[in-house]
């Protein structure tokens, strides 16, 4: 039969009423979603979580592309620019407030289960005046690592979960009395730790209706003090002295047994598998109040997608279920933002660090990243001007005066 006349014959039996209209509906929905924490090392991985969502949404089907976590804003914000972005896509945080000032966001909450256990303040972090417009897809924190080897020598007390700063110089001093080339501890003097102890002390970055910076307010200039005044005290080895002794590389410095205290994250933990001494793991030091870092990417959908309901159905699974909170757990790839304790057990029992659970305790209050829309900007201004106080051109209140004056300009 030749197509002209198959094609007639359908059209002849859908008039005549032979044939249901929606038989020949397309029944199969294509989402595609974009990715860069699949890319390279668990693109199996996605594969397994899209085959369970496909095997339980047999209409739905998952077209999954990457890019490395360099190029990936870049190629997004080409697709957004050209007309055609992914149904389903990532977003980290900071990413994620400019995409959703710009209005480009399909608002989840008509489509969100309130049953699903999210953390709270995770859930809360993908909320845009009142618009759900992502959701947590993965968390990772900052804690406080430890070496037990040298709080013995220096017959010190183990940290607990409510160390200040303080607490921290004064352990530091004693470690650092231990001999030379041993420090109390390392704590990065950038924009990232900056806006958290900043956080910590009530100092705020901008007044309520962002039209202005306060980031010269008293608070902010005695932030500044505090993290400079590890280095002032010799409780914090410099960059040029870490560097002489492992290359400037926190990881090596923390290996070689020469820090006794070092603030970093939690994707750590393979890292320090091979050390030759004991170490754990304590809820982030805190200054006024605690406040600990907290890295979340979001799952986010096009405002412009065709398929609303399916591409929300991917974005819980992805984010939610217990399917693909398994496989992340169990390759290490990165932590569900999910409220369920039985999910985390197997995690939980990994050892080292022992204390596992301060990574979920330090969920209890986190410190928010401020954010504008000029970011990277703001972001560089600050280290610049970090990295001035540390070398001594620059004492804290000058340069959180600059700081105000640049900000202003980059909310303008």
């Amino acid at each position: 039969m030749s197509r002209k006349f198959f094609a007639l014959g359908i059209v002849v039996a859908l008039v005549m009423g032979l044939v249901p209209v929606t038989s020949f509906a397309q029944d199969t929905v294509t989402i595609r979603y974009f990715n860069f924490t699949s890319s390279p090392d668990h693109l199996d991985d996605l594969a397994e979580i899209v085959a369970a969502f496909e095997a339980e949404h047999p209409n739905i089907k998952i077209e999954t592309s990457d890019a490395p976590y360099g190029d990936y804003p870049t190629v997004l914000q080409a697709d957004f620019a050209g007309g055609d972005p992914p149904d389903v896509f990532e977003l980290e945080y900071q990413t994620f407030v400019n995409y959703a000032a710009n209005d480009v966001l399909l608002d989840l909450t008509e489509y969100l289960d309130p049953d699903t256990p999210y953390y709270p303040r995770a859930l809360d972090v993908f909320n845009y005046e009142g618009k759900q417009l992502a959701l947590p897809e993965t968390f990772s924190t900052v804690v406080l690592f430890y070496n037990k080897d040298l709080f013995d020598q220096a017959g010190l007390d183990y940290p607990t979960d409510d160390w200040t700063m303080e607490d921290a110089r004064q352990a530091g001093l004693a470690i650092t009395a231990l001999g030379d080339n041993v420090w109390g501890i390392k704590a990065p003097i950038t924009f990232w730790e900056f806006y958290k102890r900043a956080a910590q002390n009530d100092c705020q970055f901008f007044n309520e209706d962002k039209t202005e910076s306060t980031i010269n307010a008293p608070e902010c200039v005695e932030t500044v003090e505090t993290m400079v005044g590890m280095l002032d005290d010799n409780v914090m080895a410099d960059d040029v002295e870490q560097a002489a002794e492992v290359s400037g590389d926190d990881k090596d410095f923390f290996l070689t047994g020469r820090v006794g205290m070092l603030v970093s994250g939690i994707w750590m933990f393979p890292l320090f598998e091979p050390a030759e001494f004991e170490w754990d793991i304590v809820v982030d030091l805190g200054m006024a109040h605690k406040g600990s870092a907290f890295f979340s990417n979001g799952v986010a959908i096009a405002k412009s997608t065709e398929h609303p309901a399916e591409a929300a159905a991917w974005a819980q699974f992805l984010t939610a279920s217990e399917t693909a909170a398994r496989v992340r757990i169990e390759n290490s790839w990165e932590l569900p933002a999910l409220d369920k304790p039985e999910y985390f057990e197997a995690y939980l029992a990994q050892t080292p660090p022992a204390n596992r659970q301060a990574v979920f305790d330090s969920l209890n209050a986190v410190a928010t990243l401020p954010v504008i829309e000029r970011q990277t900007e703001m972001q560089d201004l600050i280290d610049d001007l970090l990295s001035a106080v540390v070398a001594g051109d620059l004492d804290a209140p000058s340069a959180l005066d600059i700081a105000k004056e640049e900000i202003d300009a980059l909310l303008s």
